[in-house]
């Protein structure tokens, strides 16, 4: 016989997908029939495995050691070695974290043996006491949303699986705002409001901006920018992305003459290899700089109507340092900090 208790991280799932996870290897029949015979009980009762689980909610499963191991399975891997600058944390409480993603890390890896902030998650979560290896069977910590590899700024996570499911539902149904920092081609004067459709190029990884959906296989995107600071050569923007689909940002900018400075899958290769050359930039200059939560209660409400920021990296700074802009630098400085 072995005793379980659900622990914070745990709660909040049925308890049939608890046991799918915790003994991966067994087939659903097995589950169900070892409920139904009461050889798996939860706070010594009888169940269908359709409960909600709760936090120190007591499970007994009456099975053999052997049969236990044998359908467990091996142990999570934890994540491999960090080769990057460990993010900063901009925001923590019991359910959620938010970090600041340097570029050229991924949100999530796109094969078995990339690492990324997903895996950086879980080993901040174990080094950090925060929750043990054996839990990683029944729940893994994950991030809420994805920035492209070369974007830098907000991650956010859920360190306990309501607070993944309650945040991701957050971005899901786009009840937060999110808003980003870019320098852009040329001067940008007024703040605008822009609409249009999105066709995803699978093959070139690539999506194009059209002005109307003409075959029906397109996506609506809507973006926000306004300008905070500009001169003849490049604008500094803050741009509220409202749809959030892939690359928004980077092409909608693009298909108005606006290319993102470092950005050499939508942008102006001439325009890049200047500032390249001046400045060492290796990425796009797109940062996800700010998320404003709406008013939340329950397992989120620690984060009711806050405000979320992440600080600009260094080569936005030296860009803005060395360059003559129509605004003072101190005006800008208020936006970046």
């Amino acid at each position: 016989m072995k005793e379980l208790e659900i622990q914070v991280n745990e709660a909040g799932q049925r308890f049939d997908k608890y046991l799918k996870k915790y003994l991966k290897n067994a087939p659903d029949s097995f589950i169900y029939k070892m409920l139904r015979k009461k050889n798996i009980v939860l706070n010594k009762k009888k169940s269908d495995g359709r409960e909600l689980l709760a936090a120190g909610d007591k499970v007994k499963l009456f099975l053999a050691e052997e049969t236990i191991e044998k359908f467990k399975g091996a142990v999570p891997e934890r994540s491999g070695g960090w080769e990057f600058p460990e993010p900063e944390i901009v925001y923590e409480d019991a359910q959620v974290i938010f970090f600041n993603k340097p570029s050229g890390i991924l949100s999530q890896k796109a094969k078995q043996t990339d690492v990324s902030m997903a895996e950086y998650v879980v080993s901040y979560m174990l080094k950090s006491g925060q929750i043990k290896a054996e839990e990683l069977r029944t729940f893994r910590p994950s991030v809420c949303n994805r920035l492209d590899r070369n974007t830098s700024g907000i991650i956010a996570a859920g360190k306990t699986l309501a607070g993944l499911q309650e945040l991701s539902k957050l971005f899901r149904e786009r009840a937060l705002r999110k808003y980003y920092l870019c320098i852009v081609k040329g001067p940008v004067r007024q703040k605008k409001h822009v609409r249009g459709f999105l066709r995803k190029d699978e093959t070139a990884n690539k999506v194009r901006v059209l002005d109307k959906n003409k075959d029906g296989e397109c996506v609506p995107i809507e973006t926000e920018y306004l300008p905070v600071s500009y001169n003849q050569d490049m604008s500094l923007l803050k741009v509220h992305l409202i749809t959030g689909r892939t690359h928004q940002i980077r092409a909608h900018l693009a298909s108005f003459g606006h290319p993102i400075l470092g950005d050499y899958k939508y942008g102006e290769w001439k325009f890049n290899e200047i500032y390249k050359e001046k400045y060492q930039i290796t990425d796009q200059l797109l940062h996800a700089y700010e998320i404003q939560m709406p008013r939340l209660s329950g397992v989120l409400e620690e984060l009711s109507e806050k405000k979320v920021t992440a600080k600009v990296p260094s080569i936005f700074w030296k860009v803005l340092e060395e360059t003559a802009w129509q605004h003072g630098i101190q005006e800008v400085s208020e936006v970046l900090h």
